[in-house]
């Protein structure tokens, strides 16, 4: 009869957990895995697949129990961590229907909202348009794939331990909260400089004939020019979501950096 001692068993769950609660906490907070549509189940039969792929390969754990107050210290600090590492993939969505939030409203199209089942209320059209297409060139561009590898790579950078994480990961990720409103003005640009020079041209319009219902014209005005350059980007825009998706995998790997315990 083969038999094991607390500590031996211990050092077994302590070896499948620790990554497990690390790699559970990204899926529920990264893009795509975090939906509601996907059933908790799916996510937690996910993170414990890859978990019981990465334990024989991550390191040595700590000799620690996972139930001692140190383990559960341990376990905390990895929820942290996955947590944070999914927000910084989360972010650059946020600001891709944040982009067409503001763009739906240049173009009179705030009355046009969905249900959002994430959110539980509603969301404008453009932006969730633009958050479908941000999915679609994610998955095309295998970009799950890539950041799979970057939360396996940030277990060699950080690895597992008992030692307090630096304060230096939670002042970069507030700083990234000025770069969500930098990535949603340029993705939103062009067409907010298209819809500029429209209302310009119905403003001087206006003044030339003020007879004219500037209402009746410049609602239907605006919307065409609007659609007619969103047409435009559409064919380019994939390379654009390519590059912003490579800013928030580049902001992960940052952002474990920033957490590395400084000596």
């Amino acid at each position: 009869m083969i038999s094991f001692t607390y500590e031996q068993l211990s050092g077994v769950i302590a070896t499948f957990l620790f990554p497990f609660v690390r790699l559970l906490a990204l899926m529920m907070s990264a893009p795509l895995l975090s939906d509601s549509a996907v059933p908790s189940t799916v996510k937690i039969g996910l993170a414990g697949i890859v978990a019981l792929a990465l334990a024989p390969i991550i390191g040595p754990m700590p000799a620690v129990s996972p139930f001692s107050w140190e383990g559960l210290w341990i376990m905390t600090q990895q929820i942290m961590i996955g947590a944070a590492l999914g927000w910084c993939m989360q972010i650059v969505f946020s600001a891709i229907s944040m982009a067409g939030d503001f763009v739906g409203l240049q173009m009179g199209l705030s009355f046009a909202t969905l249900l959002n089942p994430n959110s539980d209320g509603s969301t404008a059209v453009l932006g969730m348009l633009l958050n479908v297409v941000a999915m679609l060139v994610f998955l095309a561009t295998n970009g799950h794939l890539v950041m799979f590898a970057t939360l396996v790579q940030s277990f060699t950078v950080l690895p597992i331990s008992g030692t307090p994480i630096s304060a230096l990961g939670w002042q970069y990720l507030a700083m990234l909260g000025g770069q969500l409103f930098t990535l949603a003005l340029m993705l939103s640009l062009p067409l907010v400089a298209a819809l500029l020079i429209c209302n310009l041209a119905l403003g001087i319009l206006n003044r030339a004939a003020p007879q004219l219902n500037i209402f009746a014209v410049g609602f239907p005005l605006t919307l065409a020019v609007g659609l007619f350059v969103l047409e435009l980007m559409m064919p380019r825009i994939a390379p654009v979501m390519d590059h912003f998706l490579s800013i928030g995998i580049d902001m992960m790997i940052r952002a474990t950096a920033a957490f590395v315990p400084k000596a």
